[in-house]
Formats: C-alpha cells, structure tokens, sequence
C-alpha cells in the first residue's frame, strides 16, 4: 500500500503540495478533540460516495482526514456530530509537510472510492447481533447482505469487503447444544441450517460450510479483503483444515466424527493457524485450543490488550489498521475471545495482544492477492455479551476504541494501492 510519496514523482510531488496551499481543507481529526469518531469514519465513506476523495493522515492526530472543504460536507459533519477544523490552504500544506518528513512515524494515503460492502450473515438476524453491522449502522455506511445461497452462486465477486459474521463453519452450532439444545432459537438456528443445506444439495450442515469456505476462500485469494470477528475466525481455518475428514459427532451431524480426524486435519490449507487440536467433546462449547478462552473474566476491570506501533512509512496497511486515539483497549469476551499465539503461522502480522500473554486479539495477513483481518471477541462495549442481552447503544460509546479498529477495516479496501502480484 503506497503513500503519497511512492505514486508521486518529485515534480508532481511539489504540485500536490502548492495545490493543498491553494485550496481550504476540512480537517476530521481522530484525536480526543473528536467529538463521535464512529461517524467520523462515516462522514469520510459518505464523502467518497460523493466522489471526493480523502486523505488518511496516518498517525496524525489519531490518524485524522482530509477532504477538500465544500459547505456540503461541513453540514453533513454539523447535522451527524463530527467535530472537523476549516483550515487554509497554508496550514494544509504545513500538515502535509509535517506528516511527509521523514523524522516522523506518520503517512498520507488517499482514499479514492467507496469499498462495495458484504455481510455474510443468516437471514433474519439483526444488525445488533453482530458489533460490525450494528457500527455500520450506526455510523452509516452501507452495506448488503448475503448467506449461503449467494456465496455459492459466486456473488462474492461484486464486493471489493466482506464481513462475516461470527458463523460456526465446522456445522456444529457452535457447539450450543448442551446448554440451549432446547431454546426455541436454538432449534430454529439448526432448523434453518438444515434446511439451506438440503435446498443446496448438501446432506450435512457441515459439507455445506465446507463448500462456503471454499468459496471465501477464493474470494480473498483472487483480491477480495475478508474481516472476521468471534467464531468466525478460528471456525473458518478449522473447516478449511478438515477438508477431508468428517469432525462432527453424531449429534450435530447424525453420524459419528472420523476416529482419526484430528491426524487427517490439512494446516496447508488455513489462512492463520497451524498445529492445533481439536476438542472432540461435542457437549464442549471450544472447537479447539486456538481460543485461549475468557482468562479475566473474573476480573474484567483488569482485562486489556495493546496495539502495536508499526511503521507508518514502511508498514502503510498494518498502520491503518491499528488507527486510534488510543494504544491501549479494554478487552472483551466472546465465543472466540483470544488466538494463541504459538499456533499463528509466521506470516501473519500481530497487530494487537495482552501483553506479556499468548494472548493475540487483533491479525492480519495477504492471502494471494487479498487480505484477511481476525478481530477476537463478540462486542468491544460490552464485556460479555450473553444471549438475549440488549443491543448496544453506540450514541453512549461514539468514541469507542474498539469499533474504531472495525471501521478502519472498512476503509482500508478505499485505499489507493499498487496491483500486487499473484
């Protein structure tokens, strides 16, 4: 991901720089002078929508934006609660100059267009059943929705980000079945499962999801940017390793689990985890040893964890990633809560963890010539969301740190870039 210093020649680079002092800016900074950074996030999307484009000032501020100011888009930040700076033409310049130098960690990288949005996520559900559609309601992006159907009709294409949602790939329901097996929701969950499953010419809820994978899979290695939060994440890489083998107990699939699944598992084939083992327990709620589990929960005032200080110079994409007002976040739980760090393949990029812990809450890594983005835990503002609690009010949480690291994931795929090779 190029700055503004790779696209540009030294020539062009100065006529950037005189055409910024010649013209009045909108400056959106991301600092705690920022009034609701949720819809900070939002008001940059709509402006691209409106064909502008943006520059993300990279550690400045709080990794602040800059449009060119129309009075259009001054209103739009009045009427939604965005704090923004009218600035002139000779400031502008100052501030890019400021963010260009060399001796120091910060970057400009221009936003071009708005990211066509996915969300995997079964019909029916809520946008507040799921913390990346409820922020993106909130700040007001918009997004489309699509389940299994759509997936394997190959509609995964029209969209440049995909969200999905915390989905249990394996087909065992998350493993629910011990403790809500005979909630109404639950058998409406598996019921609807199944049903898609046979209307797709699948016999098993599993050999669907196996197929789904596949199909995302695809999508990010032919470009596609793939987020991921709770479930979704270390379920995905399970599916994928378990290809060829049959993990699921009678219970959720009506036939026993392969004896020998655990030595058939394929780690060639997953995008962040190696080497890891099963819970082959099917009244267990763990899939596996790659979730470390709530280890704080007791103690939830004491649960956080750090991003990391990347290179924004050097490291552009990790960089947007971890923009925030912050470098230290409040933990939270969730059906996946945190990687183990031992079993993350050396590629990835660790971009946040609980220190002095193998604890891992935040990756990111390229798979061919796309991206995928692991986020842990269910709902940044709520400690520990249980079934049936009440959605989160995001007006009480408008300068969240952790739904900020989700919406950088929304606007990353904006960003101006080099065509990568396969």
């Amino acid at each position: 991901m190029p700055s503004l210093r790779k696209i540009l020649p030294p020539v062009l680079l100065i006529l950037f720089f005189w055409q910024a002092s010649s013209a009045q800016k909108l400056l959106i900074p991301m600092d705690l002078t920022q009034t609701d950074h949720l819809k900070a996030y939002g008001i940059t999307y709509w402006a691209l929508t409106k064909g502008a484009k943006s520059d993300w000032l990279l550690n400045y501020r709080g990794g602040s934006f800059m449009l060119d100011y129309t009075d259009e888009f001054a209103a739009e930040c009045r009427i939604r609660g965005v704090m923004f700076e009218q600035i002139d033409g000779a400031r502008a310049a100052k501030i890019y100059a400021e963010v260009q130098s060399e001796e120091s960690n910060t970057d400009v990288v221009r936003l071009e267009k708005p990211p066509r949005i996915a969300v995997y996520t079964p019909p029916g559900y809520k946008p507040w059943d799921d913390a990346v559609t409820l922020v993106m309601e909130y700040a007001e992006v918009k997004y489309e929705k699509l389940w299994d159907e759509e997936v394997l009709q190959d509609k995964l294409k029209d969209y440049d980000w995909l969200h999905v949602h915390h989905e249990d790939f394996t087909g065992q329901y998350s493993k629910f079945f011990a403790a809500f097996g005979s909630q109404p929701w639950y058998i409406q969950q598996v019921t609807l499962l199944q049903n898609t499953a046979r209307k797709l010419g699948y016999s098993k809820v599993s050999e669907l999801k196996k197929a789904v994978v596949e199909k995302i899979r695809e999508y990010v290695q032919g470009g596609g940017f793939m987020f991921s939060m709770c479930r979704g994440t270390d379920s995905f890489d399970i599916a994928l390793a378990a290809k060829n083998t049959d993990i699921c107990e009678e219970v959720y699939d009506g036939d026993p689990a392969d004896p020998d699944c655990q030595q058939k598992l394929d780690f060639s084939r997953t995008f962040a985890f190696e080497n890891f083992t099963l819970s082959q327990n099917p009244y267990d709620v763990v899939l596996s040893d790659i979730d470390m589990g709530p280890t704080m929960i007791a103690q939830p005032q004491n649960d956080y964890f750090t991003l990391f200080d990347f290179s924004a110079k050097y490291d552009p994409v990790p960089t947007m990633l971890s923009q925030c007002h912050v470098n230290v976040i409040r933990g939270y739980v969730g059906q996946t809560t945190s990687f183990r760090k031992s079993l993350i393949k050396k590629y990835v990029t660790i971009m946040g963890e609980r220190e002095g812990t193998q604890e891992v809450k935040y990756m990111h890594a390229t798979i061919g010539r796309g991206t995928f983005t692991w986020y842990t835990g269910h709902d940044p503002e709520d400690y520990q969301h249980a079934v049936g609690d009440p959605p989160t009010d995001l007006s009480l949480h408008k300068n969240s740190p952790g739904y900020r690291l989700i919406l950088n994931n929304i606007l990353f795929p904006a960003a101006k870039k080099k065509k990568q090779k396969t």
